[in-house]
Formats: structure tokens, C-alpha cells, sequence
């Protein structure tokens, strides 16, 4: 299956992410039938809290007059003393046009752009180097 996206995101997307989205849902068995969203978890099955890894990232679409939309796409990391848990490091919120950073809240204009390309260029490259399993689902 190929997605048709909305290119016009609001924040600055790189062709490359499209791609690696188109790729990641060819060969996965979807339901027959309409759906309107697609959510995608990119996992490194060695992450933990104690040895680090390469975060796990999920990454929600949906569906409006035909194209696909980005709605979030967020970085998760282990956070927390004794006992960490999974938390959300990065969230980029293509609605609202914001992105979150756990240590520094929600950021806008240049602040929330630099850190965008910053978090997507190292996705990219980290799916490049075949660091994650890809898990599908769709609503």
C-alpha cells in the first residue's frame, strides 16, 4: 500500500520521511476496507532502561479528502531515577504546529523547527542503519 500525503504539514517534512513511511507499510497485510488513521511504532528491540538503544518513535496519520495528514509523531525515553519509565522525550504536533521537548515544554516558530529537523534528520538516519522493527496498525 501507497499513502498519498498532504505535503503541506504545517512544519517542515522531509521528502525522506514520506518514503520511509510508504516503506515501512509496504508488504504489511492491512484490512480491507476503509480506514482513516495509520499509526506506525518504530521499536529497537534492545532499548531498556539500563543499556540505552535507539528510542522507540510512533508516528500517527490520518486521512482528509483523500491525502494522508500528519498528526504527531513522538520520541519516547526511559526517564526517572530508581524506576524510570517511558515518557515523552519529543512530541511534534503537526496540528497545533508545536513541538514538546520533555526539559523544556512546548516550543514554536524557529525553536520548534530546529528541533524537528534535528529529531527527523537522526530518525532517518537511525532507520537507515536498520535500528528499528516496524509494527503496524490502522483505525
Amino acid at each position: 500500500m501507497k499513502l498519498n500525503f498532504n505535503k503541506v504539514q504545517g512544519l517542515p517534512v522531509p521528502i525522506e520521511l514520506f518514503e520511509i513511511i510508504n516503506q515501512s507499510l509496504t508488504g504489511t497485510p492491512l484490512p480491507k476496507g476503509d480506514f482513516n488513521s495509520v499509526t506506525l511504532n518504530f521499536r529497537d528491540p534492545n532499548y531498556s532502561s539500563d543499556n540505552g538503544g535507539y528510542h522507540p518513535v510512533e508516528i500517527r496519520l490520518e486521512k482528509q479528502n483523500e491525502l494522508w495528514q500528519l498528526v504527531y509523531i513522538t520520541d519516547f525515553s526511559y526517564q526517572g531515577g530508581t524506576f524510570p519509565e517511558l515518557v515523552k522525550e519529543i512530541d511534534v504536533c503537526f496540528i497545533s504546529k508545536q513541538v514538546f521537548n520533555v526539559f523544556i515544554g512546548w516550543l514554536q516558530n524557529r525553536n520548534a523547527k530546529e528541533l524537528l529537523t534535528l529529531f527527523i534528520s537522526n530518525f532517518i538516519a537511525y532507520y537507515a542503519n536498520d535500528c528499528y522493527q516496524v509494527s503496524v496498525s490502522v483505525d
